[in-house]
């Protein structure tokens, strides 16, 4: 694999952030415009990702093998489980906690890819993994937070989404590593997304009653979040799981907050603001300190065919 090769991933997550910073900005247009219930966008956000999938499938080979389904099913079901638990977190919990807990999912993801994908790096990149981790908790402190904290299974829950989440990248690595396509990896990660709606019509009680506005501006949004997805899976079968996870998790905020200071005159606190700065200069160290390591760290890694 020459260097080239290497830090493709580069490329991968930088699209990666601009979709997901693009949906950010617009993804509570729904609720906040029609009252949308979180458990719908859900539903419209999993048939979403057949438009991805679709195109991913016909540039890219099925892989039937039994690993390909255990790997892809493990992210698909960890990712789509771990925002029907985030619904139920925040029906009895303050946003304002819970986010910042959940923030730290790239936290369990490092951890995993070190200690089980034994990936190596260097010091340049450890401290942008500090600087990155440090920014993604401040960038998910809501403003005004503050109030009466309530009790209930919220902390358990929102535990349980921060290691579903960095499992998730955890598996989409490992699949690459084991020579499953990007493809067949987000095929099985749509399935188990459609597998899950009747769960999220459960959770809501049946379909609501909405403005067919509604629908169609989540599908709109959503589509930015699915295709986005799809970008993470190439990002981390061609870059470490302990690098692309505090990059893209940290770049994407910071997109997301400058675009809604564009459009809704929405200025970032001062956490935010500290978190933007970390963000940007902790990307910079682990693009810079993976630029430097380049065809010299650690043995040549299988790399999964792209969709």
């Amino acid at each position: 694999m020459t260097t080239r090769d290497k830090n493709s991933w580069i490329l991968w997550a930088g699209l990666l952030v601009l979709f997901w910073g693009v949906w950010g900005a617009f993804s509570s247009q729904p609720s906040d415009r029609y009252g949308y219930p979180n458990e719908m966008i859900y539903v419209i956000w999993a048939f979403t990702m057949l438009v991805p999938c679709t195109i991913a499938l016909r540039r890219g080979r099925f892989d039937r093998r039994p690993i390909a389904a255990v790997y892809g099913l493990a992210a698909g079901l960890t990712g789509a489980g771990g925002q029907l638990l985030l619904f139920q977190a925040l029906s009895n919990g303050p946003a304002y906690l819970i986010f910042p807990v959940v923030s730290l999912s790239p936290v369990i993801t490092v951890l995993m890819a070190v200690a089980l994908l034994r990936e190596r790096i260097g010091k340049l990149a450890v401290a942008g993994v500090i600087a990155a981790l440090v920014a993604i908790v401040l960038l998910s402190i809501p403003a005004g937070a503050g109030g009466s904290v309530a009790t209930g299974s919220w902390p358990a829950l929102a535990v349980l989404v921060c290691v579903a989440w960095g499992s998730q990248a955890f598996f989409m690595r490992k699949a690459a590593l084991a020579g499953v396509n990007d493809a067949t990896t987000f095929g099985w990660m749509t399935l188990s997304g459609l597998l899950l709606v009747p769960v999220a019509v459960l959770i809501m009680g049946g379909l609501p009653d909405a403005p067919w506005q509604a629908p169609a501006l989540t599908a709109g949004t959503q589509i930015l979040n699915a295709v986005g997805a799809l970008f993470l899976v190439m990002a981390l079968s061609r870059g470490k799981a302990s690098v692309v996870a505090p990059i893209t998790n940290a770049l994407a905020p910071v997109l997301t907050i400058v675009l809604s200071l564009l459009i809704y005159r929405t200025l970032p606190t001062i956490w935010a603001t500290v978190g933007i700065v970390l963000a940007l200069g902790g990307s910079t160290l682990m693009v810079y300190a993976d630029e430097k390591r380049g065809d010299a760290a650690g043995p040549t890694e299988p790399s999964a065919a792209g969709p």
